[in-house]
């Protein structure tokens, strides 16, 4: 799966001239997080609700409300925004796009098409993909197992479950306890909790959780 079958490609976009308590206000109403900033049609900028929100005085300030719009309406997205602006591309695979995120310790990636801004893609995005791969809106038995990192195991797995009359609806694989094992969570329906256990222990080192989700 590519970025850009995922990426949010209808756009609220920000001048960098406008006033941040005009985009808060945005955001609220739009309910968003995120906004690329964008001046004659070039991406120069991202910004975010934290961006805005720590732009903010403090409940604690001793300024009066006065003051504090004066303030407020003085600071631009401008002085607030990212810049330069990490992006990433449409055909980017979702994986390296969440890669990107977390090296980089940020919330989303503008989607770029040669020069043009055409989408964004949140660490909420990846959220809901996370949420598909493991099954999470699916009635299931949920097993997690450590298991030997050699090939043919999830092949010997796959068949002792059809074996035991189940289907698998998720399947994922992390990192195990060892450089020679593999931890595995799997979701099957069709059968219950104490069959597929039994079925599956013969061929893991450990089952580590069984639960019907």
């Amino acid at each position: 799966m590519n970025v850009g079958k995922r990426m949010t490609s209808t756009l609220v976009t920000v001048s960098p001239s406008l006033p941040i308590m005009d985009a808060l206000a945005m955001m609220n109403r739009e309910k968003i997080r995120h906004m690329p900033v964008v001046e004659k049609y070039k991406l120069v900028g991202i910004v975010t609700k934290n961006d805005l929100l720590n732009a903010s005085p403090s409940k604690a300030t001793t300024l009066t409300m006065w003051e504090i719009n004066s303030l407020l309406s003085k600071i631009t997205i401008k002085d607030v925004m990212s810049s330069p602006v990490i992006t990433t591309l449409e055909d980017t695979p979702i994986e390296e796009a969440a890669r990107i995120m977390v090296d980089n310790q940020i919330s989303c990636l503008p989607v770029m098409r040669g020069n043009e801004l055409v989408g964004i893609i949140t660490e909420t995005d990846l959220f809901k993909i996370f949420m598909e791969l493991m099954g999470a809106r699916n009635r299931g038995v949920r097993l997690t197992a450590e298991v030997k990192d050699t090939p043919g195991t999830l092949s010997r797995l796959s068949q002792a479950i059809y074996e035991a009359g189940g289907n698998i609806i998720a399947l994922g694989t992390f990192s195990g306890e060892t450089i020679a094992s593999t931890l595995l969570t799997i979701k099957v329906e069709g059968i219950e909790e104490q069959n597929l256990k039994k079925a599956l222990e013969p061929h893991v080192l450990k089952l580590t959780d069984v639960r019907m989700l």
